[in-house]
């Protein structure tokens, strides 16, 4: 067997190489972390290759996704379908080797990272996805859900406010497989962080609950040591903080920021070949190497064991183990269309007038019952999120086997803690906080969007009609901002049938993440047939129309509407029509998924004759240009809010039935 550093000088020649070779690049991380990687991946990391979704692998996530070649040279060492070409090709074009890991482009990259700080929080979110899983399936003797979730993160991370957020309740949720890895190397992109990072990182992490633990980043002993050190805290999550150089074996660039975010050089790459001992061409690779790595027959033994293991269990639980395996595929119970459509009709027949942030909560009470993977959470907003039910049981360090997370004021490690438990698998996600308070989370957002994730995000108090809190809480902007998001499905449903299809939707949605967005004021139910009824779940739809409408007539007069202005535009269609005029209402709760119908569909709900549209929402009025056109008008908001009663706002800003009627009438 090579010894260690050699083995490790294989992930410093081909991550070096392939920054040259693409001229582009961050070759000082994985050069400093590789004997770092070396022990964990070669002595620790329980994985295997040939099957890259094991459900009880460890988790490996690369928080400082700029060292991407680092971990693609762990995947082509250790035997995953990553080849040497596929190295050669990175920052490339439709390769499998981007510039910072992509969840799904290269077999074993569990998450996307790059936007610092996210991946440390993904890492806590799959921890806790691991722990409650297991709380609620292992049984005497049967530990079927038993692995660890490893993070590597660099200063960058830590200066993120997000590490904050995320290890704060790391701590406070005693997630004791989750180990993290800190790049102690004092360098970032503009030079020797003590400029801007002096924080005493240890104490901090302490005083969050870690076990905190320090070593020479390039010792082998001491990293092996602190691992097992590490492993063996079940109460804590582990911090060691590993002091490395950046660029290790670079003669002239180590430790130094000229080696962080750019290539090497030729010349400065025979000198550290040189200087390692590396007497080897480019993305050369010797045979005895790769056989120090090769992980795939031990890890296919690793997955046999756990296979037995599970046998064991399913004979002994029948049925846990079924539904852990439904759970796992993601797969829905298998009487789960027949009561939510029933449920949806139920609320038809019955539904009454309620927020729909009161609808949601009792879309939560009623889906709930029907899946157990539903996980919720809200940002210390619970009572007027309304993400609690009668089933609800908190996750706790002592307790992880129930189904709902206090995440506290944390909306952005929320928004990456829901995405690492969807990526983890086990979990149908949600996180709540007020539609204002998405602009915290944003980033996290748009990554689950990015990954296409099926996460969940709940969000209340939709509008001005929030009221005396003022224009700091009364979102404007977002609901487009979320609509713009590709990937991202948005609903803003106008009573309670709309939010239980919106609810069903996220749920069932494989594909994609999808906002909730939810009134803090009391609707009106809409009265629906059966066809409308079914129409609702393709995201737009005819909810009332006059006799005298055409849709050949350009005479005639389209009203388009969302949430709470879904009544205001019924009220006016009652006046216009008694004034004769042809009028048809469109509720649009869910601009994404009408736009995936096909044209005739949309054509029958917007006719392109029918031009004279008026649109109106309680958010920014730009969006809806793309459906009233250059003759249509839109009612909407152009500034931002005040603080006043929400119909004193809503009357001020032209949310009224005389202010639709008379726009209606100027068209």
């Amino acid at each position: 067997m090579p010894p260690r550093k050699e083995l490790a000088n294989a992930i410093r020649a081909l991550s070096m190489d392939a920054v040259q070779k693409a001229n582009s690049g961050h070759p000082g991380a994985p050069m400093g972390m590789a004997d770092i990687a070396e022990v964990l991946w070669r002595d620790f990391l329980k994985h295997n290759p040939t099957n890259p979704q094991w459900a009880d692998r460890d988790r490996f996530v690369l928080s400082n996704g700029h060292g991407s070649m680092l971990i693609y040279s762990l995947l082509h060492l250790t035997g995953y379908a990553l080849s040497i070409e596929d190295l050669k090709s990175f920052r490339q074009l439709h390769s499998k080797t981007p510039g910072h890991p992509e969840y799904g482009y290269a077999p074993g990259i569990e998450t996307t990272t790059g936007p610092l700080g996210q991946g440390l929080t993904n890492a806590v979110g799959m921890a806790i996805a691991e722990k409650s899983l297991a709380a609620q399936f292992n049984r005497p003797a049967h530990d079927i859900v038993d692995h660890f979730t490893y993070t590597f993160l660099g200063d960058g991370c830590l200066m993120e406010g997000i590490s904050h957020e995320a290890s704060s309740l790391a701590g406070t949720l005693g997630l004791g497989k989750l180990i993290a890895f800190w790049d102690d190397n004092g360098i970032s992109i503009d030079g020797n962080v003590d400029g801007w990072f002096t924080d005493d990182t240890p104490a901090r992490f302490k005083a969050y609950g870690w076990q905190v633990i320090s070593v020479d980043g390039h010792n082998s002993e001491e990293i092996k040591a602190a691992i097992i050190a590490a492993q063996a805290e079940t109460s804590k999550p582990t911090m060691i903080c590993c002091k490395t150089i950046i660029g290790f074996g670079a003669p002239t660039k180590q430790g130094t920021h000229g080696c962080h975010g750019a290539p090497l050089g030729a010349d400065e790459i025979i000198a550290t070949r040189k200087a390692l001992g590396w007497n080897y061409g480019d993305f050369e690779i010797p045979a005895d190497i790769y056989a120090g790595w090769d992980n795939k027959e031990q890890g296919q033994a690793l997955e046999n064991s756990w296979d037995e293991q599970f046998a064991a269990y399913a004979s002994a639980y029948p049925e846990l183990a079924a539904e852990y395996k439904r759970r796992i595929n993601g797969d829905m119970p298998s009487d789960w269309e027949v009561k939510s459509t029933q449920y949806i009709e139920e609320l038809q027949a019955s539904q009454a007038n309620i927020a729909t942030r009161k609808a949601s909560q009792n879309c939560i009470e009623a889906f709930g019952t029907m899946l157990p993977e539903l996980l919720g959470g809200s940002a210390d907003l619970a009572p007027s999120n309304l993400t609690m039910w009668s089933g609800t049981k908190a996750i706790t360090a002592d307790d992880a086997s129930g189904n709902y997370l206090h995440y506290g004021v944390r909306e952005f490690a929320m928004s990456a803690i829901v995405n690492g438990i969807a990526l983890h698998k086990g979990f149908v996600p949600f996180g709540a906080t007020f539609l204002m308070f998405m602009e915290y989370a944003r980033n996290g957002l748009r990554m689950s969007a990015l990954m296409k994730q099926r996460a969940i995000q709940v969000f209340t108090h939709d509008s001005i009609g929030l009221g005396e809190d003022g224009p700091t809480h009364q979102p404007v902007e977002q609901i487009a901002s979320l609509r713009l998001t590709p990937n991202m499905n948005t609903w803003r449903p106008c009573d309670s049938v709309e939010s239980a299809v919106a609810w069903k939707s996220a749920i069932e949605r494989i594909d994609g993440p999808t906002s909730l967005v939810f009134s803090r004021q009391n609707l009106q139910p809409q009265a629906r047939d059966a066809q409308q009824l079914s129409d609702v779940a393709k995201g737009g739809y005819v909810l009332l129309e006059s006799k005298e409408f055409d849709s050949a007539n350009s005479a005639s007069i389209m009203l388009i509407a969302t949430g709470s202005e879904v009544q205001l535009a019924v009220e006016a269609y009652n006046e216009l029509t008694a004034q004769g005029k042809a009028v048809r209402v469109v509720s649009l709760p869910c601009t994404d998924i009408f736009e995936t119908q096909s044209a005739e569909y949309k054509e029958s709900v917007l006719p392109a004759l029918v031009t004279k549209r008026l649109a109106i929402e309680a958010g920014i009025a730009d969006y809806w240009y793309k459906y009233v056109g250059l003759n249509g008008k839109v009612i909407g908001m152009t500034t931002f809010g005040e603080s006043a009663p929400a119909e004193q706002l809503f009357k001020m800003f032209g949310f009224t039935v005389e202010n639709v009627v008379e726009s209606a009438q100027t068209l």
